[in-house]
């Protein structure tokens, strides 16, 4: 039984690895005061359980600041599942965010898939670019967030997922709102702690 308790510690590290943070608080340099500012928020950030909106301009350090939320968090040891909107192409969004059942849909997987919802139960979903998510996703995404519930893609039965969301935009969320461009209700769900990254050139 030691043996085995050994190797299952032993493994579990090895997937921290791959699917943990890879960057800490550490990785943010610099010692002005809008640095300084930016790592105090993300210390109350990942003491809580809330959803966390980070808005900052490209290139600023939006992942860092995620990564180093999930690694100061009570969540750490797990899963930090990242998905960039931007990356996929919107048709298949949906099934990596839900996964699938076998048989779905025609080319789908024998067995179905996992989504990555799922696979960040317990753990930490960053999505990068939301501001670019589909207009179609963008209702099940506040579902998610308002029922705790998720089903796969062909599946008969919803079930309970227990998930710390993280989001990033380059684009002001609340700009897209009032040009109708971003659903209010998911805003209003997202921009629960607000974390806005100064730009570069104001923290040389």
């Amino acid at each position: 039984v030691n043996r085995m308790s050994s190797r299952l510690k032993y493994y579990k590290e090895e997937l921290r690895s791959v699917r943990g943070a890879k960057y800490t608080i550490d990785n943010i340099i610099g010692e002005s005061r809008p640095t300084l500012d930016l790592k105090e928020k993300i210390y109350l950030a990942a003491r809580t359980k809330s959803t966390v909106l980070i808005e900052g301009e490209t290139g600023t350090g939006k992942e860092l600041v995620a990564h180093s939320i999930h690694d100061l968090s009570e969540r750490n040891l797990e899963d930090f599942i990242k998905i960039n909107c931007a990356a996929i192409p919107k048709e298949l969004l949906e099934s990596e965010f839900f996964g699938y059942e076998e048989g779905a849909f025609t080319g789908a997987k024998k067995g179905g898939k996992i989504g990555k919802f799922e696979l960040a139960d317990k753990g930490t979903l960053f999505l990068d670019e939301v501001n670019l998510l589909d207009n179609t996703l963008q209702p099940k995404l506040l579902r998610v967030l308002q029922e705790k519930e998720i089903e796969r893609i062909g599946g008969k039965e919803s079930f309970h997922i227990d998930m710390r969301l993280i989001v990033a935009t380059n684009k002001s969320l609340e700009s897209l709102v009032k040009k109708k461009e971003f659903r209010q209700d998911l805003y209003y769900r997202l921009n629960v702690i607000p974390i806005h990254i100064p730009p570069l050139r104001n923290r040389i």
